[in-house]
């Protein structure tokens, strides 16, 4: 025998007799904890989709997909959602008896095959959406990881927020009442806020379906955000919204008078649909321009970051595609050196998706929050999460494995959309 070999074993013998109790010690309690921590079911290659159901509450589809290990994934979409039951069920058909634990490849597989199916954008997209989040959930909990793992790791541990203060839901504010919404907000520990300008109801308004501004609506809108300005002082971001309601010359007209306020941007001066414009305006002002809120999949802002059209991008994950449609968004308006900011109208669910994306990618700058989801007992009814959700303008990344907050289906009963199948 080689003598090389004879030397190894001998080396092997002599290190298990000195120090053997300890060695068999440590092996043991690590075999011992592995096997703890391993899933009790079948091996993840053994899981399949058996169902995926769905309820609607308000304005938003939560759907959840099931399989035959006793775990699920929970995903939800927003606004284009409006019909959807029966697109929820053709959608999960296609995908049941597969593996869930692919979530880009079902995503795309799902998307394709609809291409002549209006898969480009709309309500097939937003469903799709809640059902990729879903896909996400279920993987992390099989694998025991959160989501933004999967995603590739984080850049940070908090996400931070802005309090849009919903003075929308007033009449005919004013700047006293934009004033005072706001150092309510920043009271509540938010350091940065968003107001809605464009108002379709505002007196003065000449024609109800001609969106260039008259003097005295031009007026009402900077001075409201002057108030606002005054009110919570230079170091509070201030974020203003028009709705993508407004024609060229009032958009270009309000980015420019704005420019002594300082805001964080102005979003949507005009709809997002004319690229030549949004580059006009986002050339011609100091404002930070941003749009994207209603812009779906990557393919959707390829030609707004290529022609320099736009400052900071808004896509919102919970209708442009879902979390790994959202990440290559972000990744591509990091080419581009453009800050990433998504819009965010949904519940807890949603929100803490969104944060995984958020701390996944380097030009996060900031997620939208409403205000009302601090007070409204909705918000707290169809969700479960053990933790804070905002402290001081910041969510804290859940550690959890998968999105880390449940539905909650007893909670979601009391607010279901009448008339709709609810999670049958």
């Amino acid at each position: 025998m080689n003598p090389k070999i004879e030397d190894r074993r001998a080396f092997f013998h002599k290190s298990i007799g000195l120090t053997g109790a300890a060695f068999l010690s440590t092996f043991g309690s690590g075999l011992e904890a592995a096997v703890e921590k391993s899933p009790k079911a079948s091996s993840p290659s053994d899981l399949k989709i058996t169902e995926v159901k769905c309820g609607y509450v308000r304005g938003a589809l939560y759907v959840k997909i099931y399989t035959n290990q006793d775990v699920w994934g929970c995903g939800e979409a927003v606004d284009a959602i409006q019909g959807t039951y029966y697109l929820v069920k053709r959608l999960g058909d296609q995908i049941k008896g597969q593996s869930p634990l692919n979530p880009n490849r079902l995503a795309e597989q799902l998307r394709k095959g609809a291409f002549f199916g209006g898969a480009q954008s709309g309500v097939y997209v937003a469903v799709l959406t809640a059902i990729e989040t879903a896909l996400w959930d279920l993987t992390g909990k099989v694998f025991g990881v959160p989501v933004y793992q999967l995603l590739g790791g984080k850049f940070r541990d908090k996400i931070r927020v802005y309090c849009d203060t919903a003075l929308y839901s007033s009449t005919n504010p004013t700047p006293d009442d934009y004033a005072a919404a706001a150092k309510n907000a920043v009271g509540r520990g938010y350091n940065a806020v968003k107001f809605d300008v464009d108002n379709g109801r505002d007196p003065n308004k000449y024609d109800r379906f001609n969106w260039t501004a008259n003097p005295m609506e031009i007026d009402r809108m900077y001075s409201a955000m002057a108030a606002v300005r005054e009110a919570v002082g230079p170091n509070i971001d201030i974020c203003v919204d028009m709705h993508g309601r407004y024609d060229a010359v009032t958009g270009l007209k309000m980015a420019k008078m704005y420019e002594p306020l300082n805001l964080m941007w102005l979003e949507e001066p005009v709809p997002a649909d004319n690229v030549d414009v949004y580059k006009k305006i986002a050339q011609e002002t100091s404002t930070p321009i941003c749009t994207g809120e209603n812009i779906y999949l990557a393919y959707g802002f390829t030609r707004l970051l290529a022609d320099n059209a736009v400052d900071i991008i808004m896509p919102d994950l919970q209708k442009a595609g879902g979390l790994g449609e959202g990440q290559r968004i972000a990744n591509l308006a990091n080419l581009y050196y453009v800050p990433f900011s998504p819009h965010m109208v949904a519940s807890f669910l949603g929100a803490m998706a969104s944060c995984h994306v958020c701390a996944s990618v380097p030009n996060f700058q900031i997620l939208e929050w409403q205000i009302y989801m601090d007070t409204d007992p909705l918000w707290q009814d169809i969700v479960t999460y053990d933790g804070p959700r905002v402290e001081n303008s910041f969510i804290t990344l859940s550690e959890k494995p998968g999105i880390g907050v449940e539905i909650n289906e007893e909670g979601m009963k009391k607010h279901a959309v009448p008339g709709i199948p609810f999670f049958e």
